[in-house]
């Protein structure tokens, strides 16, 4: 069973920034696709970032370029999602994926984000 846990959510100012990590458990953290998604209530869920299994292309949502990078740490079965220049609109829960090579996806509990302004 794959387990995944969110962390380093929390209140920040506009501007400022956040890192947050997705630990993944499991011998096999290479072999997954890994990714965030956000959601805030009464709104659908929102792709925020993606980074690849191998060679580690990223993918991110229109509203998160060039201030969100996505990287991943094999060693550490960890995934870091920086967060630059929050802002009000990005408050949020995150919630991050694995993607395993048949496709299916696992999830995280979810973490809080708030940016106040």
């Amino acid at each position: 069973q794959v387990q995944l846990l969110e962390s380093g959510g929390g209140l920040v100012q506009a501007g400022g920034s956040l890192r947050l990590s997705c630990a993944v458990s499991g011998r096999t953290f290479s072999s997954y696709a890994i990714g965030w998604f956000r959601q805030v209530p009464g709104k659908e869920r929102e792709f925020v970032a993606g980074i690849s299994r191998g060679d580690g292309v990223t993918d991110f949502g229109d509203s998160v370029k060039g201030r969100f990078t996505i990287s991943r740490d094999n060693a550490r079965n960890t995934v870091y999602l920086l967060m630059n220049s929050l802002k009000p609109e990005d408050t949020a829960v995150y919630s991050c994926y694995a993607e395993d090579i048949k496709g299916y996806h696992y999830w995280g509990q979810g973490t809080q984000v708030t940016v106040s302004g």
